[in-house]
């Protein structure tokens, strides 16, 4: 499985991006998709799950309400909404994957995921 994410840039304090993340070698259908972010300094962090097999996405609290994920199935993409951005938004994000079932606790480890795409960087500044 390949991830290729994009869709990154600079953006002021209360606007939006739509970060993609293409998935070959494997269609989405079988995989758990989550985005992860990494802020300068800062361990990777876990954003946002999208465990399609069980219908089920959960959002970290700080960006609730803020983000929204889905997937364009016939596309074999993913992609991250994020609207009201602010300036703890400022990271690189990852797309992940696995093909594991992943129990609720998992789904925000890192090492739970075995596929990953090369990151891209969002900026939040004015």
């Amino acid at each position: 499985v390949q991830l290729q994410a994009s869709g990154g840039g600079l953006v002021q304090p209360g606007g939006s991006l739509r970060l993609s993340c293409a998935a070959s070698g494997r269609t989405l259908s079988t995989l758990t998709m989550s985005w992860f972010r990494q802020a300068p300094g800062r361990e990777r962090e876990f954003v946002v799950v999208d465990d399609w097999k069980r219908r089920r996405t959960y959002y970290q609290n700080s960006v609730k309400g803020r983000f929204t994920a889905s997937r364009d199935t016939a596309k074999n993409t993913v992609y991250l909404q994020m609207n009201s951005l602010n300036s703890e938004d400022t990271a690189v994000y990852f797309c992940a994957a696995t093909a594991r079932n992943l129990i609720l606790s998992s789904y925000s480890n890192p090492q739970q995921y075995d596929y990953w795409g090369q990151g891209t960087l969002v900026t939040v500044s004015s």
